[in-house]
């Protein structure tokens, strides 16, 4: 495993020893030893599986008080994967960091706990797994605008296909400070 680093302190781009021979294909997608030496040392819970269309976009989500770390990866075509720096106080606050992930790649990015996260389908299907270090909460999941001119992502798409929920999320700007997770340097 390789670590490739984010720009964004702590978001983490992994990329596998894949072995290919005549057969196809071998790699860990996971294994808690050599993932803990690249810096993530989260025990994870619960694992998420996907599947959406092309132009779908999911995020950008967190939850404030069972936050979650993640591990993403997508075993079936392609997405543009993004995650937000949340943390009141952080000296990256309002920051992105932003990868391609690919059945092709085979790259993972780890979402540390206290970011906000999303990714957007770029081909024509995808299926997109996680790994996450606490339970889902319904009641406690939050989001950020997808398009807040303050975070300034590039999608590269100007009419996502969006959930009832994630079209009326605010921009980072409108959020009240105690709704956001605090950062707390290691």
């Amino acid at each position: 495993m390789r670590r490739i680093e984010s720009g964004i302190p702590g978001v983490i781009l992994i990329e596998p020893d894949v072995f290919v021979d005549g057969r196809g294909f071998f790699l860990e997608t996971y294994n808690k030893r050599k993932i803990s030496e690249i810096g993530v040392i989260d025990e994870f819970v619960q694992d998420n599986h996907s599947k959406s269309m092309k132009s779908t976009l999911r995020g950008l989500h967190y939850q404030l008080k069972h936050p979650q770390a993640k591990l993403c990866r997508v075993v079936e075509d392609e997405v543009l994967d993004v995650v937000v720096d949340i943390r009141v106080g952080s000296p990256t606050f309002g920051k992105t960091a932003t990868a391609r992930l690919s059945a092709e790649n085979r790259r993972q990015m780890y979402v540390p706990a206290g970011f906000a996260h999303g990714f957007l389908v770029i081909s024509d299907t995808a299926e997109f797994l996680y790994k996450c270090s606490d339970f889902y909460h319904p009641e406690d999941e939050r989001g950020l605008s997808w398009n807040d001119p303050g975070l300034a992502i590039d999608w590269g798409i100007a009419e996502p296909i969006l959930s009832a929920r994630d079209r009326v999320h605010p921009r980072l700007s409108e959020v009240d400070k105690s709704s956001l997770p605090k950062y707390s340097p290691e």
